[in-house]
């Protein structure tokens, strides 16, 4: 007998419209097996929610509508014609939900499953699993449910033992969270009783985007940084768990969770799965912390974590430090439970200095993903004009890292190091230019990579400290270091001020002067940081470079700056060097990842070129670190009203320079400086 073929439905919905949908709408589905309570939700739903946002629809009404004879016909009709108005059905729901611009909430049946049978009937389809963006599933007690199906006059239903419910429930709850995982649709189970909870996932659910997910991260912090903070110059974004402690609070979470015997921690299979580490992924283990304890449980679950919870005491030091600035704000920014993570700073007595940005619970409002980190990051270089340090251990941080301005991969104990980072972090350096250092925690761990890839920093040394504590933008920041009066500049000015040296002599005294600046000032501004070497017996030592030497950007001012550019680039080996006859010859691309420029000219006259420089370089990074090297900068320069000052009242500088002259004579012809050195007094 050949199945039965009905007209396309009478209400105005063809399966070709959907190609008029531009956006595909939410739609929230609500399962549970026969007597779970579906339709009485969903009427206590309309009454709470209201219709201005959300559309209410009962899944077999649906269906009614569609099939000549109702649901009695629909009964008699054969599986593939079933399985056709059931797509049908939902194809109609999220086209109504598209066109309206409202949330769809849709009572479904995902199997039926009769006594004795020994599997149930899937009766879902692959256009519900394309059309779901959520999944409620209501899980009521099977004693409740047995007790409903026998009071319950409206419908004929089946007299079902308890023990063949709760194995259709947890069949039904298994087999539904796996196929919502494998087509990105967020799934929980919910307790019918707990309706103000079931309120408040779908609301969260309307409103929830990962465009959303990001203003409100974004808000938070502005929250957290800008009210104490007016003349915020630094912030330190954290890591959380194995970057300030070895532990993985997550999993000391579920393990207060589970017994030996029981499963592991499921967020462990959940972020294995193919969803990785998305905004879904974090949506989900957000979902699966709430249907797991209530706010109570989770609260006392989260101090007893953090009891267990010891911070490094490094960051202890660093962080207690940092505390007594209120130009730096560290921030923890968490993949994890923020909740664990406020106790914790508690506990160390940080909680005033220490802001945190994480997630967890529904009333978090947001989670933080890699890309979050790295917007976070970049908001305050942009927003908030402030130079940024990323501290982190696994490839999550990564993107964080990327976009900061100092970066510090933290490496604890190999059986607690994350086993992928080496890997994306050598892919990062190599291919994507990310500059960074490593502190090891403890200090006599196993190196990642190796120091010349990734150089070992002491997170308490003086070094790293001074550079972290620093000024970036103080009032009036204009500091000049010179040689003027020593013994040391009277030598090397002596061949630049004679007359008759020229040419290649003088090109050398310029180069021997730039030498000496980066060594005896350049040095000691930004501070060194320590390398492994081989001694000449043969064994390894310590050695000493530039504190972010592979980060630093040597400019070179043409023409006259030239020689003297290259005497710092000889001092520091491993920085990079660029030459700029123009403020835009120093683009974008040469800034990314460097945290320190420093500019060379043989000689500051009136200022304006170096302001021009300072400028063009802020536009293109606010929170770069600038230092001037000259030979002789002219007092006027630097004095008075002078633009050099008039800059420096909004943005730090300093000026390193051999002397500082009172002559107001500006070069020209036989005694320009660019002529001097390269033979050209000539040339108009």
């Amino acid at each position: 007998m050949k199945p039965k073929v009905f007209p396309e439905s009478t209400n105005g919905f063809h399966p070709a419209n959907l190609a008029d949908v531009l956006c595909a709408p939410r739609v929230i589905g609500l399962y549970g097996i026969p007597g779970a309570g579906k339709t009485f939700l969903l009427d206590q739903l309309k009454e709470e929610l209201g219709q201005e946002l959300f559309e209410y629809y009962e899944g077999s009404d649906v269906i009614q509508s569609m099939v000549p004879g109702g649901l009695d016909a629909f009964h008699e009709l054969a599986e593939v014609t079933k399985t056709h108005f059931r797509q049908r059905a939902i194809d109609s729901i999220k086209y109504k939900c598209a066109q309206s611009g409202k949330t769809g909430i849709v009572t479904g049946h995902f199997m039926f499953w009769s006594e004795g049978a020994e599997a149930g009937m899937r009766v879902y389809t692959q256009n519900d699993l394309n059309t779901y963006t959520h999944v409620l599933y209501i899980n009521t007690p099977p004693e409740v449910m047995a007790q409903r199906c026998m009071r319950d006059s409206k419908k004929d239903r089946l007299s079902l033992s308890l023990q063949h419910l709760r194995r259709w429930q947890e069949a039904e709850i298994e087999e539904l969270r796996g196929l919502c995982r494998h087509h990105n649709i967020l799934f929980s189970t919910v307790y019918p009783n707990l309706i103000d909870k079931l309120s408040e996932l779908i609301l969260d659910f309307q409103r929830h985007s990962e465009d959303y997910n990001l203003s409100i991260a974004e808000q938070y912090l502005d929250e957290a940084i800008s009210p104490e903070y007016d003349k915020l110059e630094t912030v330190l974004f954290m890591d959380a768990d194995k970057t300030l402690t070895a532990k993985d609070t997550g999993a000391l979470f579920w393990g207060k969770l589970t017994q030996p015997e029981d499963e592991d921690n499921p967020l462990r299979a959940l972020f294995s799965s193919q969803l990785g580490y998305s905004y879904t992924a974090f949506r989900q283990a957000m979902l699966i912390y709430e249907e797991t304890t209530n706010d109570s449980e989770f609260n006392v679950l989260c101090e007893d974590v953090a009891l267990q919870t010891a911070v490094y005491p490094e960051f202890v030091t660093l962080l207690r430090l940092v505390g007594r600035y209120s130009h730096i704000c560290p921030v923890i920014v968490t993949c994890g439970l923020r909740c664990i993570w406020e106790k914790i700073m508690i506990k160390e007595g940080l909680s005033t200095t220490v802001k945190i940005l994480g997630g967890g619970r529904i009333a978090d409002k947001f989670v933080v993903t890699p890309s979050v980190k790295r917007a976070m990051a970049t908001r305050v270089q942009s927003i908030h004009e402030a130079y940024t340090w990323a501290f982190g251990d696994s490839p999550l941080d990564l993107p964080m890292m990327a976009v900061a301005n100092e970066a510090i991969v933290v490496v604890g104990e190999e059986q607690f190091r994350s086993k992928s980072m080496d890997r994306e972090l050598l892919a990062a350096i190599d291919k994507d230019g990310l500059r960074a250092r490593q502190a090891l925690l403890p200090s006599n761990c196993p190196l990642r990579l190796d120091t010349a890839k990734l150089p070992v920093v002491d997170l308490t040394g003086d070094g790293l400290v001074k550079l972290v504590v620093q000024h970036r933008n103080p009032p009036g920041g204009l500091q000049i270091v010179h040689a003027t009066c020593s013994n040391a500049a009277r030598l090397l000015t002596t061949p630049m001020r004679d007359a008759a040296i020229s040419g290649p002599d003088l090109r050398d005294a310029h180069f021997e002067t730039g030498a000496f600046l980066a060594r005896k000032y350049v040095s000691e501004l930004i501070g060194l940081e320590e390398l492994t070497m081989c001694h000449v017996q043969a064994y390894n030592t310590t050695g000493h470079r530039l504190l972010g030497e592979k980060r630093t950007l040597i400019v070179a001012l043409m023409r006259g700056g030239g020689p003297m550019a290259l005497g710092v680039s000889k001092v520091f080996k491993e920085a990079m060097f660029l030459h700029a006859s123009q403020p835009d010859d120093v683009k974008r691309h040469h800034l990314k990842g460097i945290v320190t420029v420093i500019l060379v000219d043989s000689v500051i006259n009136n200022g304006d070129t170096i302001v021009k420089f300072v400028q063009s370089i802020r536009r293109l990074h606010a929170a770069i670190c600038i230092v001037v090297v000259a030979g002789v900068v002219q007092d006027q320069a630097v004095s008075g009203c002078s633009p050099i000052r008039a800059l420096a009242r909004s943005s730090q500088l300093t000026i390193v320079a051999l002397r500082v002259s009172a002559n107001k004579y500006t070069g020209r012809g036989n005694t320009d400086t660019g002529n001097r050195l390269f033979n050209t007094p000539h040339l108009p």
